[in-house]
């Protein structure tokens, strides 16, 4: 059994509820993390030969999964268990009626093929909440469709405006699966909270598509009531300036100038006092409009200084701005490092010691954050089974084909 308590003393909010983790790659199985993380009991139901997201960025031997596995699936128990397998039918049944929480991400029809529709599984638990992500929702000639965190970035126009006139371009952060998994586990803290009024669950409904869609939304509006056909430009911004990725002479830095008294610092900081008399530059709009005059300025003001020269004069003169740091660069950032993002453990059974990066919200009070890294699979089937009060012949029946 994974410690449901920490170093910080105090239990952790969600201490005594069981999660079913029936999900794959992301979205599904980071909001059972997230729900982990603040003290949930979360069993990851997979195949015994291991589901397909096991095996993405792989890292070595010795590891129980690739690097996504490791992230999202930590502080969690590992049932090997078939679910579209009929004979484990009455076994899963036992399970489904310990859950508080049912976490998947699957089609529709893929949902009723592993007997986890909700018309199913609440005759057989009435307080159970199914949490169901989808990539199109599930009432749409869509639904039935598979997909991943780029069909939403794609559809809602975010790819159309994060590149260049003609180039879409998709985010290489996941960005999409991470927002629906949030909230996807805050739909299901809302319908705990419920479920203390009334005794009954319910379906927690998320996709992928309505995810980006509500990222998106500001854009959309504008759109519909514009008609404005803004097409992409890359990093710098069309709705204020200067506001852009500057290359500096090691490096480059990101800036981001909103609003007249920080475009005044801008222009006092850069010697260029003219602009505040700039009709081209009086408002935000104006400022993103006329974005090219601003930046030949930048271009030259950041590319005759280091990026720690850029950021300390940026920061002093209170402008939002960050260095741009390669993944590697990431990790040996002294501020980030300073700010306890991440935590490492190590593989169980294993040699190495591995990063994992903390839950992005903290309680002052309550204990939270990552206690056990992600397990081999099956590791804790035994156990699950001897607390659904299976005995051996059965235990053996259940178990058959996992190595």
């Amino acid at each position: 059994m994974i410690s449901t308590e920490s170093a910080e003393g105090s239990d952790p909010p969600l201490r005594g509820v069981r999660v079913l983790d029936f999900g794959q790659f992301i979205a599904g199985p980071l909001c059972a993390a997230l729900l982990a993380d603040f003290g949930a009991d979360v069993i990851r139901v997979e195949k015994p030969e291991g589901n397909a997201d096991r095996f993405v960025q792989p890292m070595g031997e010795g590891w129980p999964g690739g690097a996504a596995y490791w992230q999202v699936n930590r502080n969690k128990r590992s049932l090997a268990l078939d679910p579209f397998d009929h004979d484990n039918r009455a076994a899963l049944d036992r399970l489904l009626g310990t859950a508080d929480v049912v976490v998947v991400n699957a089609p529709p029809a893929t949902l009723s093929a592993m007997g986890l529709e909700y018309e199913r599984i609440s005759q057989l638990n009435p307080r159970v909440i199914l949490s169901i992500c989808t990539a199109y929702g599930r009432n749409n000639r869509l639904s039935d469709l598979p997909g991943f965190d780029g069909i939403g970035q794609a559809m809602s126009g975010a790819a159309y405006l994060s590149g260049e006139a003609g180039e879409p371009r998709k985010s290489y952060c996941h960005w999409v699966d991470h927002m629906t998994a949030a909230f996807s586990a805050f739909g299901i803290m809302a319908a705990l909270r419920d479920r203390d009024r009334t005794g009954r669950g319910q379906i927690v409904d998320a996709s992928l598509i309505h995810t980006s869609v509500f990222a998106m939304a500001s854009n959309l509006i504008e759109e519909d009531s514009l008609g404005v056909g803004r097409v992409g430009t890359a990093n710098r911004s069309q709705l204020a300036g200067p506001a852009d990725i500057y290359q500096t002479r090691d490096g480059n830095v990101l800036l981001q100038v909103i609003g007249k008294s920080m475009f005044r610092r801008c222009a006092k900081l850069v010697g260029r006092l003219d602009w505040l008399d700039d009709q081209r530059f009086a408002t935000d709009e104006q400022r993103g409009r006329n974005s090219d005059a601003l930046n030949a300025h930048m271009v030259a003001f950041c590319s005759a200084r280091t990026t720690d020269h850029c950021l300390s004069e940026f920061r002093a003169a209170g402008l939002p701005c960050a260095p741009v740091n390669s993944p590697a660069k990431a990790l040996k950032d002294p501020d980030m490092e300073a700010m306890r993002l991440w935590t490492r453990l190590p593989v169980v059974g294993g040699v190495h010691q591995a990063l994992l990066v903390q839950p992005p919200v903290r309680l002052s009070r309550s204990a939270a954050g990552v206690r056990a890294s992600a397990p081999h699979l099956g590791a804790h089937t035994p156990e699950i089974l001897r607390e659904l009060g299976l005995d051996p012949p059965s235990q053996k029946a259940f178990m058959k084909g996992i190595t």
